[in-house]
């Protein structure tokens, strides 16, 4: 079986599990000052819904693979939607992330919104790969048309 797949499938897993890091704050990130997630005050969206969001990330290395995701949420706080996840390099150093993607229909709009940014290792754990968070952020950000 090719590893493709089995890839995809644990970048769609971490993706979902995501979705539930606020849900459970006391499993969302160490208190280690040298991993860290930021947002940028400003992201993008398209006239076709299309939404772009960015900022920072450093973490250490891991066993697994790692990926920073991201969520936004506008007129509904508790009410969140998943924007695109981007594989991470875990090397103590600090990179730039860009996530894409849409919500469904036409929910997200220009203005004010809120941003949680994730760094998670899906480290292999017997036959299981079991979400390792590395450090979360949360922003205030304005969507502006792109």
């Amino acid at each position: 079986m090719s590893a493709r797949p089995i890839l995809g499938a644990a970048a769609a897993a971490a993706l979902l599990l995501l979705g539930t890091a606020a849900a459970a704050p006391s499993a969302a990130a160490p208190a280690d000052p040298t991993q860290t997630v930021t947002v940028d005050a400003e992201g993008r969206i398209a006239a076709d819904g299309t939404v772009t969001l960015s900022g920072t990330y450093r973490c250490l290395s891991g066993t697994g693979p790692v990926f920073v995701g991201s969520s936004v949420s506008q007129s509904t706080p508790t009410l969140r939607y998943g924007i695109g996840g981007t594989r991470a390099v875990c090397d103590g150093e600090e990179h730039r992330w860009e996530n894409t993607g849409r919500a469904p229909g036409d929910v997200l709009k220009a203005g004010p919104a809120h941003v949680e940014a994730t760094v998670v290792e899906l480290r292999p754990e017997g036959i299981l790969l079991e979400p390792v968070f590395h450090a979360v952020g949360n922003q205030d950000v304005t969507l502006v048309l792109a």
